[in-house]
């Protein structure tokens, strides 16, 4: 008959999908209690679900024979259950003093590291680790008490990716209970039992005087509470990925960088919860990280909605908030670059030109993009004319073209041809009209005959050098980027 906390196991497992037929999973094994009841439970389960097991031992360096003697025990425990065993020797307290984290952070980043590494040098498809219900109710204590929104509430997610933790239905004592009955000894880590790490006083301090004090079942609640929150936050990210659709740009063309623009015409109409979460979301995607991005962050870019234009703040990891004419620019840079570097690289940018290979190849320096010329004669011009007029291909009346063409960045006096009476307009007054940032107009590439702006790639061409009844000779530019 099956252990009820194996069975509990079982269930939550198939209850979330975590492990499928034909998996391989990397299970991290310190030697403490909870991973050995991991291995135990998987092993256990491996035939029936029709998955495999390898295990993943970190030594962090920092309890010396110890921490060799977790190591060997985690070895022999894996010989005698037939499990392949790894190990990994990392020196944490090294590498925290280089990434200036706290000892606890840096642990925790290594044996990511290293399971992953292992995942992927032995075909993992999944990682376990064994969190249990105790840490859920832990890290959630935590993340409110250093402030969070309802991302923190849901606390440990059962699958996160490729990562599961089957363990979360189980309390502590249930799983210390479990091998006491099975008569398997585990490892104990006496840093475990001291105050120094902030969980740890949350661990021995104040969920002890919940239980006590407040409610037995305190932990029991905390995991019902994640699990509500969970379900309302999956709610929350279809409506934010919606929002996305409809609010959100993300630049993607010639010189693209990390940017997304929020439109603030459509952001009115969202929930506010929802233009909070939509905010969240392009702040991390910018960055490229979600640690130190707070509520007063989310704000203050929510604020910057009812500002003038021109108004900007500062983010973490050098992301900028902007207001721009119809919405908010988020975009990533470089604080470290001075205002005198910046003039200078405009003026760098104001004195770029390069002529055209026609027909042939000219490269941008210091970009990817390439543009390609091509000259076709007076029996293809129909055919021409039918070509889709992309955002980064043209064809124009080669004809009309005087002079050598070149790719350079705006100038004063530039102007281009709006229609076919030959009505001119200044690209100073286009830029305003279509209110493009200023930041947009300085690095957006043109193509040029002296003073007349033959073509803005991504946006439009003069009306003067269009493709005609009396054209005899088309010129086709295309920009790649390679």
């Amino acid at each position: 008959m099956m252990d009820k906390r194996l069975e509990k196991i079982e269930n939550y497992i198939r209850q979330y999908h975590m492990i499928e037929k034909g998996d391989r999973i990397v299970i991290g094994v310190s030697g403490g209690a909870d991973s050995v009841c991991l291995l135990m439970a998987l092993c256990s389960l491996q035939e029936k679900l029709g998955f495999q097991v390898l295990v993943c031992h970190v030594n962090h360096e920092l309890r010396g024979e110890e921490a060799a003697q977790d190591e060997a025990y985690v070895e022999m425990l894996c010989h005698k259950m037939q499990v392949p065993f790894f190990a990994f020797h990392e020196n944490v307290e090294l590498i925290a003093k280089k990434r200036k984290e706290s000892l606890e952070e840096a642990g925790r980043y290594v044996r990511r590291q290293a399971f992953e590494q292992l995942c992927k040098e032995q075909g993992g498809t999944k990682i376990a680790t064994a969190h249990h219900s105790n840490d859920n109710a832990e890290t959630m204590l935590l993340n409110m008490a250093r402030g969070t929104g309802l991302r923190g509430l849901c606390g440990i997610r059962p699958v996160y990716g490729k990562w599961i933790r089957p363990l979360l239905k189980l309390s502590r004592e249930e799983i210390e209970q479990w091998l006491k009955d099975c008569d398997i000894r585990y490892c104990v880590d006496e840093t475990n039992q001291e105050d120094e790490y902030t969980r740890n006083r949350i661990r021995h301090h104040v969920i002890p005087t919940l239980e006590e004090q407040v409610n037995t079942r305190t932990v029991e609640h905390f995991v019902k509470l994640s699990e509500q929150a969970e379900e309302i936050y999956e709610y929350l990210e279809k409506q934010t990925d919606q929002a996305w659709n409809i609010c959100a740009k993300q630049t993607d063309g010639l010189q693209s960088r990390k940017e997304i623009f929020l439109k603030a015409e459509e952001m009115k109409h969202l929930d506010p919860v929802i233009k909070k979460l939509l905010i969240q979301r392009s702040v991390s995607e910018v960055a490229g990280a979600q640690k130190d991005i707070e509520s007063r962050h989310i704000l203050a870019v929510l604020q910057l909605f009812e500002r003038q234009t021109g108004r900007q703040i500062d983010l973490p990891y050098s992301v900028t908030a902007k207001r721009m004419y119809e919405g908010v620019l988020l975009a990533k840079g470089d604080k470290k670059v001075t205002s005198v570097h910046q003039k200078e690289k405009r003026k760098e940018e104001s004195n770029f030109v390069l002529q055209l290979q026609i027909p042939g190849e000219t490269q941008i320096p210091g970009t990817n993009l390439k543009i390609c010329c091509t000259i076709s004669g007076e029996n293809e011009k129909n055919s021409a004319k039918e070509i889709p007029q992309k955002s980064y291909t043209k064809c124009f009346d080669y004809d009309i073209i005087k002079s050598s063409l070149c790719v350079r960045y705006r100038r004063p006096g530039d102007y281009f041809t709006i229609d076919g009476e030959g009505k001119k307009k200044k690209l100073k007054s286009y830029f305003i009209d279509e209110k493009i940032p200023q930041e947009e107009r300085d690095r957006q590439l043109l193509i040029a005959e002296e003073s007349h702006i033959v073509w803005i790639p991504g946006r439009r061409m003069s009306s003067y050098y269009q493709v005609g009844d009396q054209t005899k000779k088309i010129l086709k530019i295309k920009i790649m980027e390679e």
